[in-house]
């Protein structure tokens, strides 16, 4: 979830542009390039990704399970041509239900968080998705997605950060074999320009504590 370790190395951003025909990994004179993406990580926090639906609600023995669903084979495309840095995350959802008689719909809600820099939340969206049971079916599943929205510009190092990590290393330098991230400044500068998309189903505080605890 964290594509920038910098090995006291200059890190080449993509965010600045000057990838050029370099690789991830191309090692200069002045390093070894790691790139850093303006989108946004998507990922499903533990233990949101999955949920299980008790009868009755209020027990959580075994033989009471109901229908369990979990999210899986999350794909995410990123739009960084505008304003802008549009996000989708599509994922599937797949369930299993303890009785398999009489057609059914369930209706699950899931969250789509954007965190910036570790902990701050700067949107949360709640959706919902459904799936349709069959007289006799056992199992369902359907597709899902989650955007998220992140300005470029808050997604971009300041000028002067963007000199300190990639400005040219010699090797009589005694400054080069500090890692850049090493200066609090930069590393709180980095964090400030990470975005990450979350997405999980909305548990409630028990099927939250069910999850944690099983």
């Amino acid at each position: 979830m964290r594509p920038y370790h910098l090995k006291a190395a200059a890190a080449v951003l993509a965010t600045l542009g000057l990838m050029g025909c370099a690789r991830e990994g191309d090692i200069f004179q002045t390093g070894i390039l790691t790139s850093y993406t303006a989108c946004p990580a998507v990922a499903i926090p533990a233990p949101t990704g999955d949920v299980t639906l008790f009868n009755p609600e209020n027990s959580t023995d075994a033989s009471a399970i109901d229908v369990v669903a979990n999210m899986t084979n999350v794909r995410s495309t990123c739009d960084e041509t505008g304003e802008n840095i549009v996000t989708t995350a599509s994922f599937d959802v797949q369930a299993r239900r303890s009785n398999a008689s009489g057609a059914r719909e369930v209706v699950l809600p899931y969250f789509a968080v954007v965190v910036q820099g570790n902990s701050n939340v700067t949107a949360k969206r709640v959706s919902r998705v459904s799936l349709r049971f069959e007289d006799g079916q056992y199992r369902a599943s359907t597709s899902a997605q989650a955007t998220s929205q992140v300005l470029r510009s808050a997604a971009t190092l300041p000028e002067d950060i963007r000199r300190q990590i990639t400005r040219e290393r010699r090797p009589n330098d005694p400054q080069a074999a500090i890692d850049p991230l090493s200066d609090p400044a930069v590393r709180a500068a980095v964090d400030r320009a990470r975005f990450e998309l979350f997405i999980g189903f909305e548990l409630t505080p028990e099927q939250l504590r069910y999850n944690a605890t099983r």
